[in-house]
């Protein structure tokens, strides 16, 4: 058995992960240190067991973690439990979803909707790391983010291969049905569902087929909207000051007349429509993540909406929107395929890395703030 077979790394990650945060419970809480961000632990576990490790049916594989300290911080800021982190990643089985990106990474969901591990490429990872100081500062000023959530970087050895993970918030939860779903950009180059991805049983959509489908746009009131844009543009100026682009946002939509119709609450799995047992919310939702008080957000996180955004068609249909910025590890510096050849880069390097991010983040912006996400209208008394 070599770790490439699915059950052998599902079973790998979670023998790691459980090690090395059980073996963090036992260090004393500090604050982070410049230093933490560049530390790599790593075990070894051989399958014959070890006086540190278990013993197990898998090839033997070392389990490195980066920067134990820094992750353990941020989880704890998103209000994740040790112990909570652990029973999800640990104690019950791994969903492997099926290629939901292009990217040729594996993606794995946590039984409990919360988390989602996707294997990363070396420069993925390498970049996280150098991100790593920046993004603490940044979470520190703002948790109130739609940025990624990075929860923990590993890495699994085994013969010869290196499998890098980095854990992250869910976006979508499984348990409320997404009617629609979107990878929005704000380019309209090229953005349009292929015709494989629009015959699957649940499509992710681009740009195009979003203004198709909802010419006029999803509607919020003003407070909602104001936080959204709010929080929109701080995430963006973000990534912008790290040179990042080629974002997307991550977008479902759950029609709540539609789920009725169907015959079914939000929480639409099981017979009688409700969420199966157990099915709550645990950790940060979209809800939580756009600015706001943070009052408002807890009263609306109730199990019912799953912490979705309340939304409106302009045809007042109730809607509940999910959304979080994904793909940032993409980073510009390694983006080989640009739309310009190598030689532009190389003779106009400048002017290319330092405004094209910029111009990036401003387009998406604008893009979200007029096509998609539009303040609700007073009607005028007349």
């Amino acid at each position: 058995v070599t770790l490439t077979t699915s059950s052998a790394l599902k079973g790998a990650i979670q023998l790691g992960i459980g090690y090395t945060v059980g073996n963090l419970t036992s260090k004393p809480d500090r604050d982070v240190l410049m230093q933490d961000f560049y530390v790599v632990e790593s075990v070894f576990l051989p399958s014959e067991g070890s006086n540190l490790t278990p013993a197990h049916h898998y090839p033997d594989f070392r389990f490195k973690t980066y920067a134990p300290l820094a992750f353990r911080y941020f989880r704890d800021l998103f209000g994740i439990k040790p112990d909570d982190y652990l029973y999800s990643l640990v104690n019950e089985p791994l969903i492997e979803l099926t290629n939901p990106g292009a990217s040729g990474s594996l993606f794995y969901l946590t039984s409990d909707d919360e988390f989602i591990i996707k294997t990363v490429q070396h420069k993925e990872a390498k970049f996280l790391q150098r991100l790593l100081p920046g993004y603490y500062m940044n979470l520190n000023q703002n948790p109130r983010t739609l940025l990624p959530k990075f929860y923990g970087l590993y890495c699994i050895q085994s013969g010869g291969i290196n499998i890098r993970l980095v854990v992250m918030n869910n976006v979508l939860p499984r348990s409320v049905k997404m009617h629609y779903k979107y990878d929005l950009k704000g380019s309209t180059y090229k953005r349009r569902a292929s015709r494989k991805e629009r015959e699957k049983s649940s499509p992710t959509y681009k740009d195009l087929d979003f203004q198709d489908m909802h010419e006029e746009g999803l509607y919020f009131d003003t407070e909602t909207y104001n936080n959204l844009m709010k929080t929109l543009q701080r995430d963006c100026r973000v990534l912008e000051s790290f040179k990042i682009m080629d974002y997307s946002l991550l977008l479902g939509v759950h029609v709540l007349d539609q789920s009725q119709r169907e015959g079914g609450e939000p929480g639409q799995a099981g017979s009688d429509g409700r969420r199966p047992v157990g099915q709550r919310v645990l950790y940060s939702t979209a809800m939580e993540s756009i600015q706001g008080d943070g009052k408002a957000a807890e009263a609306l996180t109730t199990d019912d909406t799953m912490g979705g955004i309340p939304a409106k068609t302009h045809k007042e249909e109730k809607l509940l929107i999910f959304l979080g910025i994904i793909d940032i590890l993409q980073s510009y510096r390694f983006i080989k395929k640009l739309e310009h050849s190598w030689k532009a880069l190389v003779y106009d390097g400048d002017s290319v890395s330092v405004h094209r991010p910029g111009f990036y983040a401003s387009r998406f912006l604008k893009f979200m703030s007029t096509s998609v996400f539009r303040k609700t209208q007073r009607k005028s008394a007349a």
